[in-house]
């Protein structure tokens, strides 16, 4: 058997962690050829180790030396952006699994589009601030992006070989987050500690912290418009806490057709691992009889504003969405950082939002200027 070749970048985080994870149980089918991190030189020379990869890289540079004295016989360490986007366009590489958290993956994306290379996405950054570029350089380059999000990797098996034309909505679904049913007071007064307590899903936390404001569902709403060429009046979102229900897809006559599993990051990525196919798998598989009770509910879009942020950007065009993105990690991280509360990462965003002028260019210039612009304004935003 020929083994497809796979680069992953950001593997050292949880989405890149299951990779690892997923590609050590595959190493029959997939060979891991380049793994790339931040600055966790130790993780990523196990990793190294582990899979046997020729290239090991770390984007900040102040790392060089510690991570040559740490990568294993035969693998080449580098450092840099310009060696993150020479691990994306590896002439021997099949796939390109990125998993990078925040803005940081656009370039790295963009040189994996460029170079030809099936690009399996997990940074939804990257659709949310240039989801139009991006698309669009890829229907050129005729490569496939193959969704890696759990909701994105639902709503691409279920179009599979179906007619776009006879989709009415795509129905994202949220878990809710620890906050679901918190109240007004309980949501001013929530800790980074109590943000974090994601009751289905174990993540990072940036995606953990936009979990629980539903802005990682915001950011799925874009990221939906430009994956799957969308309008934003055909995407939907469900609340549905026990995230067995992936996501769905309505179709004109009415049907609904859903992705259904335990919730592990490993199902979608095995699925951009084998993608046409499919292979046998030891995850756990999902009994019905023993979840009992799926249920469904409308989002409280004014306990939780983030979704209708989302809708706003689309509206506005042009470089909102990236401004938003920017703001919303901002505000995040101010957050963690105790400067300010919880809901203060919606007031920040849609502070920053009013007072952005859109850019008509919506160039990889003009994206990058409003996203250095947003994220100097979220700093000092007052709350």
């Amino acid at each position: 058997m020929v083994k497809k070749k796979v680069v992953i970048l950001g593997s050292t985080g949880s989405v890149g962690e299951n990779a690892v994870k997923t590609a050590l149980a595959m190493r029959d089918s997939i060979q891991v050829i380049a793994l790339a991190a931040n600055r966790n030189a130790e993780r990523l020379a196990e990793q190294a180790a582990a899979l046997g990869a020729s290239l090991a890289v770390l984007s900040d540079e102040s790392c060089r030396e510690k991570l040559k004295k740490l990568v294993p016989a035969g693998c080449r360490a580098a450092v840099g952006k310009e060696a993150l986007c020479e691990a994306a366009s590896l002439p021997e590489a099949d796939l390109v699994l990125l998993s990078i958290v925040g803005t940081a993956g656009l370039f790295p994306a963009i040189a994996a589009v460029k170079a030809h290379k099936t690009l399996a996405l997990a940074s939804k950054e990257i659709m949310v601030m240039a989801g139009r570029l991006v698309t669009e350089l890829a229907d050129r380059e005729q490569v496939r992006i193959i969704p890696v999000d759990s909701e994105h990797s639902a709503i691409f098996q279920c179009l599979e070989g179906r007619d776009p034309k006879t989709v009415r909505h795509l129905i994202l679904t949220a878990s809710g987050g620890p906050l679901r049913k918190a109240s007004m007071r309980e949501i001013e007064e929530t800790t980074w500690e109590q943000a974090m307590k994601h009751p289905t899903w174990s993540m990072g936390p940036k995606v953990t912290i936009d979990s629980a404001s539903l802005m990682n569902k915001a950011l799925e709403i874009l990221e939906a418009r430009w994956l799957f060429r969308t309008e934003p009046e055909k995407i939907q979102v469900v609340v549905h806490p026990q995230s067995i229900v992936h996501s769905m897809v309505r179709f004109i006559d009415g049907a609904v057709l859903a992705h259904l599993s335990m919730p592990d990051m490993r199902f979608p990525i095995q699925y951009a691992f084998t993608w046409p196919g499919r292979a046998e798998t030891c995850l756990p598989e999902l009994d019905l009889t023993e979840i009992g009770n799926l249920t469904f509910e409308k989002p409280d879009r004014r306990r939780f504003p983030s979704l209708d942020f989302a809708y706003r950007a689309l509206k506005e065009g042009r470089t909102m969405p990236a401004v938003m993105n920017a703001a919303n990690e901002v505000a995040v991280e101010r957050f963690r950082r105790g400067e300010i509360s919880f809901p203060g990462i919606w007031k920040v965003v849609e502070k920053t939002m009013n007072a952005h002028n859109c850019l008509e260019d919506s160039s990889l210039d003009a994206i990058l200027t409003a996203d250095a612009w947003a994220r100097k304004f979220a700093r000092t935003s007052t709350c």
